[in-house]
C-alpha cells in the first residue's frame, strides 16, 4: 500500500519536474532563440503535465483511503473496549468521553491523519521535482534556494513539541475551566448559603489565568511557527531576485532563471507552505487527540472530575458540598450551631423551576384563630423573579403550615415548586414579602441558624467521603448509634447499610445508584433535629412501595414535612395539598381540591393513567 502511494507520488515528482524544465526550455530554446512553434511545444508539455494532475490525485487518493480507514477501524475499536472495559469494572461511574472518542475524536483523528499523509507526501515528492529541476537547470541554484529553505524547516520543526505541549495545556485549562463553571452554576445557592463564594471565586480566577497563561504561550510559539514560515516561504525567492545578476554572469540563462522561479512560486514554497499549516495545526490537534486513546485516564476526566479518594481535600466551591453525579465529595467540616449543635445544611437545591402569573392563595381549610399555635411556616405575600423585567414565579403568595402537618406540593414542572423550597430554606431571598418558619422570620439568618429550623433535601442527593455513620450523623454528630439503626431500619435502609458493611464502613458515592444515595440522605434528614423537614422529589428514584415507607416514617417524625410530589399516591398520603397554577393556585384536601381545582383533576388523572 505504501509502495502504491509512493508509486503515484512519483508521478507527480515527474509532474513537478516539467512544470519548470518545460518553461526554461521554451523560453531558451523556443522563444528567446527566435523559435516560437518550439516554445508553444514546450509549454504544451507543460500543460499536458498538469492536465495528467487529475488522474494522479485519484490514485493518490485511492491509497490514501486504504491507508487512513484501517486506523480509524483501530480507534473505534479501542475505544469501544475501553467503555466496555470501564463499564464492567466499574458500572456506577459512566465515561461520558466515550461517545465523543468514538465518534467526534475518532474522525478529528482520520481527517487530521490523511491531511498530514496527503500534504507530507505531497511536499516531499514536490520537493524532489523541484529540486532535481533547478539542478538540472544550474547546480548553482541549489546554493540560493537549498539554506534559506533548510533553515526555515529547521526552526518550524523544533517548535512542533512546544506547540503541541502548549496546545494540550491550553485544552486542559479549558476543560477544566468549564468544569468549574458547570458545577459553580449548578450549586450557586450552596456556595452562597455556606459563605465559601471568595473561595469559589479565587479558585475559578486561578483556572481563568491558568488558560490565559497557556493562550498567551500557544500565541508566543504560533509567533515563532510565522517566522519559519517566512524564512523557508519567502526568502528563497528573495535570494534569487537578489543574486540574479552574479547567476547570469556565472552563464546562468534568463530562461533557467524564470524556470527556477517557477520551481519555487509555482511548486515549492505553496507546497511548503500547506505542510507547515497543515503540521501547525492539524498536527497538534492530532497529538493532543491521541493522547485522549492512549492515555488510560485521559477523556474520562469530565466523568471523573469529581471522583476522588476519601479523604482527598476539595477546592472552591467543593468545600460547599458542591460535587458532579456520582462523585465522591469528602465530607466538609462540620460547624457548631446556635442550638442543638446543629450543622449548616449543604445540600444542593435543584434548579429553580419558572412559573408566571400572580398568586393569590385561598385557603380552603385549617384556617383557625388567633389563639392558635405558631404555625410551622408561613409565607406571607412572597414574589420572586429571576431578574429584573422577568415574570415572577412566586407572585404574591401565601402559605401557612401547621405544625405536624404533612403537605405535599404539586403542580406542573417549571410552575415554581422548586422555587418554594428555596424560599421556605431560606437558600432564595424572595424579592416582596417575608417567610416565617416557627414563627421567625427567615431573612437575616445565616447557614446555622437556619439549619436549626429546617432540612432541604434536594432531587440530588449527596453522599459524601467518609463512613456510613459520617454521612447519616452529619446534620447531628452527637445522634446515638441507636437511634441511628432505628432511622435506616424506620426507611428499610438496613439492607443497604448491611450491603455497605455497617455504619462502621467506609462509603464511596460513585458505587450507589442515584436511588441508594437518596435513602441514605432520606436517613439523614431523620434523625435531624430541625423540625421542619422539606423534600424537593428527594423520592423521585425510589419505588412507590420504598417511596410510601420513606414518607410515612418521616411522616411520624416528630416535626413538619413538606413534599414535592411527583407520584399521585404521595400527595394523597399529605394532610394537605398545594396546587401551584400559575394565577389560580390552590390549598386543601384531595377531596377538596377535587372539586375547586381543575389543574389538580387534570394531574389526578394523569397519575391514575400513569
Amino acid at each position: 500500500m505504501l509502495y502504491r502511494l509512493a508509486g503515484w507520488s512519483l508521478l507527480e515528482s515527474a509532474q513537478t519536474f516539467l512544470g519548470g524544465y518545460c518553461v526554461a526550455r521554451a523560453l531558451d530554446g523556443g522563444f528567446l532563440a527566435g523559435r516560437t512553434g518550439l516554445g508553444l511545444a514546450w509549454l504544451a508539455v507543460a500543460a499536458a503535465a498538469i492536465l495528467a494532475g487529475g488522474p494522479l490525485l485519484r490514485g493518490v487518493f485511492g491509497q490514501l483511503a486504504a491507508l487512513v480507514e484501517p486506523l480509524r477501524d483501530a480507534l473505534v475499536r479501542r475505544a469501544v473496549e475501553r467503555a466496555l472495559h470501564g463499564a464492567i469494572t466499574d458500572p456506577a461511574r459512566a465515561d461520558a468521553g466515550a461517545v465523543s472518542r468514538l465518534t467526534h475524536q475518532t474522525e478529528i483523528v482520520r481527517d487530521s491523519f490523511a491531511g498530514l499523509v496527503l500534504t507530507a507526501r505531497s511536499f516531499v515528492f514536490t520537493a524532489v521535482g523541484a529540486l532535481a529541476g533547478l539542478f538540472t537547470l544550474a547546480p548553482r541554484f541549489l546554493l540560493v534556494v537549498l539554506p534559506p529553505l533548510t533553515l526555515g524547516l529547521l526552526l518550524f520543526l523544533a517548535t512542533l513539541a512546544p506547540m503541541a505541549a502548549a496546545q494540550r495545556t491550553y485544552l486542559t485549562a479549558d476543560e477544566a475551566l468549564a468544569d468549574r463553571v458547570g458545577t459553580i452554576g449548578a450549586g450557586l445557592r450552596d456556595i452562597a448559603a455556606c459563605g465559601t463564594s471568595a473561595r469559589a471565586a479565587e479558585r475559578t480566577g486561578e483556572l481563568i489565568d491558568a488558560g490565559a497563561d497557556a493562550a498567551r504561550a500557544l500565541a508566543r510559539w504560533a509567533a515563532v511557527r510565522t517566522l519559519a514560515l517566512g524564512v523557508a516561504g519567502q526568502s528563497p525567492v528573495l535570494l534569487l531576485l537578489v543574486t540574479a545578476p552574479w547567476l547570469v554572469r556565472q552563464g546562468v540563462t534568463a530562461g533557467a532563471l524564470v524556470g527556477a522561479l517557477t520551481y519555487l512560486v509555482q511548486s515549492l514554497l505553496p507546497a511548503l507552505h500547506t505542510l507547515m499549516t497543515a503540521l501547525g495545526a492539524a498536527g497538534t490537534r492530532l497529538l493532543v487527540v491521541l493522547d485522549r486513546f492512549t492515555d488510560p485516564a485521559a477523556g474520562e476526566d469530565g466523568a471523573r472530575t469529581a471522583h476522588r479518594s476519601p479523604g482527598k481535600p476539595v477546592r472552591g466551591g467543593e468545600a460547599a458540598g458542591l460535587g458532579t453525579d456520582g462523585g465522591t465529595t469528602p465530607l466538609p467540616a462540620t460547624p457548631s450551631a446556635r442550638a442543638g449543635g446543629q450543622p449548616a445544611v449543604t445540600e444542593r437545591v435543584a434548579v429553580a423551576e419558572r412559573g408566571t402569573g400572580p398568586v393569590s392563595l385561598p385557603i380552603l381549610s385549617g384556617s383557625g384563630s388567633d389563639s392558635r399555635p405558631v404555625p410551622a411556616a408561613e409565607v406571607r405575600g412572597v414574589t420572586l423573579a429571576y431578574g429584573p423585567g422577568a415574570p415572577p414565579v412566586l407572585d404574591r403568595l401565601d402559605l401557612l403550615v401547621d405544625q405536624g402537618e404533612h403537605v405535599a406540593v404539586v403542580g406542573p414542572s417549571g410552575i415554581g415548586k422548586s422555587t418554594l423550597t428555596g424560599v421556605l430554606a431560606g437558600l432564595l431571598a424572595p424579592d416582596g414579602g417575608s417567610v416565617l418558619l416557627a414563627g421567625r422570620p427567615v431573612a437575616g439568618r445565616d447557614a446555622r441558624e437556619l439549619a436549626a429550623l429546617r432540612v432541604l433535601i434536594p432531587q440530588q442527593a449527596y453522599v459524601f467521603s467518609g463512613t456510613v455513620r459520617d454521612n447519616l450523623a452529619y446534620l447531628r454528630p452527637d445522634v446515638p448509634d441507636d437511634e441511628l439503626r432505628r432511622a435506616v431500619t424506620a426507611l428499610g435502609a438496613e439492607e443497604l447499610v448491611g450491603r455497605l458493611g455497617g455504619l462502621a464502613a467506609p462509603v464511596e458515592s460513585a458505587r450507589l445508584s442515584q436511588g441508594e444515595r437518596q435513602l441514605l440522605s432520606l436517613c439523614r434528614a431523620h434523625v435531624a433535629s430541625a423540625p421542619l423537614l422539606v423534600l424537593d422529589e428527594a423520592t423521585c428514584h425510589l419505588d412507590p412501595a420504598a417511596e410510601e415507607r420513606v414518607e410515612l416514617a418521616l411522616a411520624a417524625r416528630p416535626g413538619t414535612l413538606i413534599v414535592v410530589a411527583h407520584r399521585l399516591s404521595s400527595a394523597r398520603r399529605a394532610d394537605r395539598i398545594l396546587v401551584l397554577d400559575g394565577t389560580r393556585p390552590a390549598y386543601g384536601t384531595h377531596d377538596e381540591l377535587l372539586a375547586v381545582s381543575p389543574l389538580y383533576r387534570d394531574l389526578a388523572g394523569h397519575w391514575q393513567d400513569g
